[in-house]
């Protein structure tokens, strides 16, 4: 357990209030257009309400501290002895989501309809729902005289910022639980007094009801001022919160539960009406949250709760085989408790994968999915309600007497209201008007909205299809709850009044940045050190450059590096290392898509290449060391891959490994001659099967130091091999997370040489390790004991903290004395003799380890490397190719040899968005360098210039995929995925989740011409909440905020202009990261994970989309105009659609994808053939039909709907599957190809370079042949004739260059058989 530490909140934590709108529109909040008479609702957080009860905030999580006296009799689920003591790495600082981070446009509307409202009834009859994170009352009238005609009002009970939800009353009636992310933004159990709508309502509509309190009264006429104060970054004092707090509705709530990294969800009150029973849900690895049952007591009137405080009463179960260690790994578990008597309860749980602990997508919901079970808490006896087949059973609701259990399921193409007797066992399908339930996704917003029997049991009031529905019911001969008659809608008018925040977009000047003759590279990796720490080596895109400096203090400075001498100018070059003792040469390995890896050594004196073919088998190598010894014979060491999915697994893939073997360096003397400049590798043995990451020599030739992410081990090559050829190996240090590990590679003396490695721990000197995004330094290392940098006393002793925002690519100098690493274009180096100045500092700081004085010692220097800009390449070929075919010298500036021309096509600009505007026949594009120049009618094309005749054919934008994922980033060969993207006219890939420096490498590989790709663009690496070592971040507070986003952006500068924060649990973290993100000018691009509550509340806070759909596929129009009015995008990805079966599972069966020709050119066969089987199933399993028609109702109020393929297979052909999901909601054609262009490029800041036919944007098109009726059949999309990057054109069915280098095909290495 760690120690407790100071608390992150105060006891006055504050809330947001908000003002109300008469008219349904946005304006900004400048202190006069807000209207005094009531106060408006914005989405989700909550906070403390009185501020002399003490702060139930501390940070330290706390192991069960309720005991049996929680519940007498009730046995505690002790989770199989396990612990929650890792997550999170460190607690929550100070933050309240309702003052910390402004909302200063509103919203408010009218509805008669809304999306997944969860409800409940009270003694007296009232209903209380949840929508759009405000909850509402409607009066006992409204079920009393509920007659499908009359519209009741219902009535804000809880308003403000905080996400409120999951309201349910106490047994008496007198008490209100309900879910809030409050303050920090954690969703928890909060409860507040009931004294009945009326008494709630913070409006009067109408006057029907009595008028507010004074109190409310005189909160409300101060909203103006205390909004405006608000809005001005005037912290809230105490009059203004308790003003802000009446207008909310929460004076009287108080906090039951108290989490700031799991979550609680759907409590029911014990029949005592003392206690309640909710959902605890835990991530794992995976951010998809597994449910436990918790018991929490409701004090009656505000105190202190701990965090962690309540107790486990239903946990999880170990699959067949799992040991207790893996119960956090266990991501199935009971969710949506309710009691049968005082001790028993009835829940839900997913028991089609419950077994396996491994939440699963697209499942089968005809075979059923979720059970509902009984549990007795006393004696722990669990038992089987309902089983699972078929169609699920799910959403458990009892009557008041006990006797009748309410669920739902699927029944073929419907949804069924279910009941079961629980005295005969009978049940019945009463009710078929149900929306489909959750229950194939994960669904913590419930499989079903709760829904509730009326106080008589005569009626079930339940939610279904946008409406609130009276069920009648009646008790048969035999004593038996069945349906009485017809269904009858119970209408409404609510009104919407909604506080959000400034959507986040920040433009690229793409021209700007791609205009230019040189691009810099600010992106480098694979960093080694000679052995004086004078000189590096490193990979700059597919180049080598090397970089030299003096001896210098502590600061920043700047150097060009230079490139390293090379056999092939155009290839690509990777894995370099000095030759020790001989600082002037460099060994490195080239690329070839045809002939793999070779060996390749510099000279960087006499500015020479010497390639080492002779004695290395075809394969795939890297990792080249020389051994420290004297001489020009040396040993060399290297590592030697298998096949993988981009270099295909059809070559050379047999015997991966560790190998060793002799090689003669060259003369430093002299000039050799072409026979001298060849050497051959000798002897070649493997040493081991293992293949690290990096490998180094030690001991001269008798040791090799192999690094594994988490593992340092010495091999002994001096020692006896075993009988599969390994030579000993004894692990030097572990880290217990890291993504990187580096030992200083003189081994000590303690480890032995010989035959048998010694048995006792070795020791060696410094471990540099990258843990949690920071580097760290650890002295003395015992490989017993694993490096770890959790704050407190889990962190290793004596551990500190080098990097301020972070780094990568760890290297030591050959002494060991200094630790070089980089982040961005910025090498840092530190000196470990300077710890000494800091020893106190760090000694004095569990928590960040001592940054603040080490610091001081860090050496930076910023180097700088450029390539050639793709538009000066392109003009550069086009003149050669003029200068060739004319026979003489074409001087540049007076040559039109670098423009092109697009004659005779029928032109979708998308300059406005309207098609009647943006559809142009017989126009004209001309282009030169790359960029557009005129578009229109009647152009006269310039002499010289290379002319395309589209023949009426359709051009169009180049596709932007803003939603892209592929494998192949760290690949050192050309890239079949790209290719593949771009044959099929995306031009544009936005990835949201993948690796920051692997993906921005690839990136420059395309733009410097060494290989062929679209435009790449990435958030890096996700920033996630799930416990996942090398992506878990808990942005605690706001400098953690600041360096999460600065290891981004400085990866690749302008380039880096969006983040993904990907199910971070905390509200609080997502809204430090957009304020930080306004500053740095980074867009956000979300994922929601199947959470609805948490999809709402990026809306609400302003972030640029929502990635993937929404969870409920059928929106309504609370929801709908939310979203639409809030210039948030969304990127649906109906190829990964949540609700149902995967979009991609219908194109594989309704396509031949392992016999599509063009498919077979660009693409492994094997990965093809993997797709020719699917599964039939019937329409009403898709959901993505129901997704598309949302997603088309919100474009047409306004929204940017985005297409974007998930990188599924096949790429390339799916992202024309994507645009035909977007036709199936109602799109025509052309507002299909506008979401494929204009609304990517919008929603990602790029519309002023891309996305539309213009001149002065970067020339991205894709020309269709003639006669191809795209616009009146949206399937033929996928038939492009030719696909134009930067006025670079291609035949899109082959990729053989069009112009200007006519007949250049493209490389791929070897990956079918066939």
């Amino acid at each position: 357990m760690e120690p407790s530490l100071p608390s992150p909140h105060n006891s006055s934590e504050k809330a947001f209030g908000v003002s109300n709108e008469e008219e349904p529109t946005l304006q900004k909040a400048n202190g006069r257009g807000f209207v005094v008479k009531t106060a408006i609702a914005i989405g989700a957080a909550f906070v403390l309400l009185h501020p002399h009860i003490p702060s139930p905030f501390v940070t330290t999580p706390c192991q069960n501290h309720a005991s049996n006296s929680v519940l007498p009799g009730v046995k505690e689920d002790k989770a199989y002895g396990w612990k929650d003591d890792i997550w999170p790495i460190r607690p929550q600082q100070p933050w309240d989501i309702s003052t910390d981070f402004p909302h200063p446009r509103k919203l408010k509307y009218d509805v008669e309809e809304g999306t997944w409202l969860r409800l409940d009834v009270s003694s007296e009859g009232e209903i209380v729902f949840d929508m759009l994170g405000d909850l509402y009352c409607l009066p006992s009238g409204a079920l009393q005289n509920s007659d499908d005609r009359t519209r009741w009002r219902a009535y804000p009970i809880l308003l403000g910022v905080p996400w409120d939800s999951d309201p349910h009353f106490s047994p008496d009636g007198r008490k209100l639980v309900f879910r809030s992310d409050a303050g920090l933004g954690t969703e928890n159990i909060w409860a507040m007094p009931w004294r009945g709508c009326q008494t709630a309502a913070l409006r009067s509509y109408d006057r029907d009801v009595s008028s507010p309190s004074q109190s409310l009264s005189e909160a409300l006429a101060h909203e103006e001022e205390d909004e405006r104060r608000l809005a001005e970054g005037l912290k809230e004092d105490n009059d203004r919160r308790q003003r802000r707090l009446l207008r909310e509705g929460r004076s009287e709530a108080h906090r039951v539960t108290n989490e700031t990294y799991r979550w609680v969800s759907d409590a029911r009150f014990h029949p005592d009406g003392d206690k309640v029973i909710a959902t605890k849900w835990y991530t794992s690895g995976r951010s998809l949250g597994a449910g436990e049952g918790w018991i929490y007591e409701v004090p009656s009137q505000e105190k202190s709760v701990e965090i962690g405080d309540g107790m486990r009463v239903v946990g999880r179960n170990l699959p067949f085989g799992w040991g207790p260690e893996q119960y956090p790994d266990q991501q199935i578990g009971p969710e949506q408790f309710i009691w049968w008597g005082k001790d028993r309860v009835i829940y839900s749980k997913n028991v089609a994968e419950d077994s396996d602990g491994a939440f699963e997508y697209s499942k089968d919901v005809y075979k059923g999915i979720y059970a509902i079970f009984a549990r007795n808490l006393t004696t722990g006896e669990t038992e089987n309600l309902v089983s699972a087949s078929p169609g699920s059973a799910s959403r458990p609701e009892l009557s008041h007497d006990g006797r009748t259990l309410a669920f739902v399921r699927r029944v073929r193409d419907k949804e069924a209201l279910v009941l079961k007797d629980l005295v005969s066992g009978t049940i019945r399908n009463i009710w078929y008007g149900l929306t489909y339930d959750a229950t194939n996704i994960f669904a913590p917003m419930g499989t079903y909205p709760s829904f509730a029997f009326t106080p008589a049991d005569d009626a079930i009031v339940i939610w279904a299809a946008g409406s609130l529905w009276r069920v009648p019911l009646t008790v048969n001969s035999e004593g038996e709850t069945v349906r009485n008659g017809e269904p009858t809608k119970i209408r409404f008018k609510a009104t919407i009044e909604k506080r959000i925040a400034e959507t986040r977009i920040s433009e690229t000047d793409l021209v700007k940045e791609q205009s230019r003759d040189v691009q810099r590279i600010r992106v480098f990796k694979e960093l080694a050190v000679d052995e004086t720490g004078s000189n590096v080596v490193f990979r700059a895109g597919g180049k080598t450059k090397y970089h030299s400096f003096g001896a210098k203090e502590a600061g920043t400075h700047k150097k060009e590096a230079d490139f390293v001498p090379v056999v092939v100018p155009n290839a690509t070059y990777y894995s370099p290392s000095f030759v020790p003792h001989m600082p002037n040469l460099v060994i490195h390995t080239r690329w070839s898509d045809t002939f793999l890896s070779t060996f390749e050594i510099a000279d960087l004196s006499r500015q020479l290449a010497f390639e080492v073919s002779g004695g290395l088998p075809l394969g795939r190598y890297d990792n080249p060391v020389i051994c420290e010894c004297e001489g020009l014979n040396r040993h060399v060491a290297f590592i030697r891959r298998g096949g993988d999915e981009m270099t295909g697994h059809v070559v050379a893939t047999a015997n991966p490994g560790i190998y060793v073997g002799t090689l003669t360096l060259p003369s430093p003397f002299g000039m050799p001659d072409a026979t001298e400049r060849t050497f051959a590798i000798k002897d070649i043995r493997r040493v081991s099967r293992m293949t690290p990451s990096r490998i180094k020599f030690a001991d001269g030739a008798s040791k090799l130091v192999a690094h594994t992410s988490q593992t340092a081990l010495v091999i002994d090559l001096s020692g006896k091999p075993d009988e599969r050829g390994d030579y000993p190996t004894e692990t030097l240090a572990r880290g217990r997370m890291s993504v990187e590990l580096a030992v200083t590679p003189r081994i000590l003396d303690s480890v032995k040489s010989g035959a048998r490695m010694r048995t006792a721990p070795a020791k060696i000197g410094h471990a540099a390790f990258v843990d949690f995004f920071q580097i760290y330094i650890a002295d003395g290392v015992n490989a017993d004991d694993a490096l770890w940098s959790k704050p407190g006393r889990n962190a290793t002793r004596g551990l500190a903290r080098v990097s301020l925002d972070g780094g990568h690519d760890l290297a030591w100098s050959g002494d060991g004395s200094t630790l070089f690493w980089f982040l961005g274009p910025y090498l840092h180096s530190f000196k470990v003799d300077q710890l000494k100045h800091c020893q106190a500092a760090i000694q004095g700081d569990p928590s960040t380890f001592g940054i603040d004085c080490v610091r001081r010692y860090v050496n930076v220097t910023e180097v700088h490397a450029y390539h050639q800009s793709e538009s000066r390449r392109l003009s550069d070929d086009a003149f050669d190719v003029a200068r060739r075919e004319m026979k003489e010298q074409v001087e540049p500036a007076k040559s039109r040899a670098d423009i092109l021309v697009i004659i005779n096509a029928t032109l979708v600009t998308m300059i406005t968005g309207d098609e009647a505007e943006d559809v142009v026949e017989g126009g004209t594009v001309i282009i030169q360098g790359g960029v557009i120049q005129l578009v229109g009618k009647g152009l006269t094309v310039p002499e010289g210039a290379k002319v395309i005749d589209a023949q009426g054919g359709l051009v169009v934008p180049g596709f932007v995929d803003v939603h892209a994922h592929w494998n192949g980033a760290d690949t050192v060969a050309s890239s079949w995925e790209q290719l593949a993207f771009l044959a099929y006219g995306c031009t544009t890939m936005h990835n949201p989740s993948s690796d920051t420096v692997d993906t921005w490498t690839e990136r420059v590989r395309v733009e410097s011409g060494l290989m062929l790709g679209p435009r790449i663009f990435t958030t890096g690496t996700i920033i996630y909440g799930a416990g996942e070592a090398g992506y878990h971040q808990d942005i605690a507070d706001e400098a953690e905020a600041r360096s999460a986003l600065i290891r981004l952006k400085v990866e690749a500068g302008p380039y880096a202009f969006s983040y993904k924060n990907y199910n971070l649990p905390s509200r609080a973290s997502r809204q430090r990261l957009i304020k930080v993100a306004k500053e740095l000018e980074m867009n956000v691009y979300p994922e929601g994970g199947m959470n609805f509550d948490w999809d709402m509340t990026y809306i609400v806070d302003g972030m640029t989309t929502v990635e993937h759909s929404i969870p409920i596929p059928t929106l309504y129009d609370d929801v709908l105009t939310l979203f639409s009015a809030s210039g948030t995008g969304n990127t649906p990805t109906h190829i990964v659609n949540y609700g149902g079966i995967f979009g991609e599972d219908y194109v594989w069966a309704h396509e031949s994808v392992p016999f599509d020709e063009k498919l077979r050119r660009f693409t492994p066969h094997g990965y093809l053939e993997r797709l020719s089987r699917s599964v039939s199933a019937p329409s009403d399993a898709y959901q993505f039909f129901n997704t598309s028609a949302s997603v088309y109702e919100m474009t047409k109020r306004g929204l940017n709907g985005n297409v974007g393929a998930h990188g599924e297979p096949p790429v390339g052909l799916n992202y024309h599957e994507e645009m035909w999901f977007f036709s199936q909601g109602g799109m025509t054609p052309y507002e299909v190809l506008r979401s494929a262009t204009r609304s990517g490029a919008l929603s990602l800041g790029l519309f002023s370079s891309i996305g539309s036919l213009q001149p002065g944007k970067l020339a991205d098109m894709v020309i269709y042949p003639p006669g191809a009726a795209i616009l009146r059949d949206i399937s033929l999309s996928r038939d492009i004739r030719f696909v134009v990057k930067g006025g670079r054109v291609w035949d899109a069915s082959t990729m053989v260059e069009e112009w200007p280098l006519k007949g250049k095909r493209p490389s791929l290495p070897p990956l079918s058989a066939d």
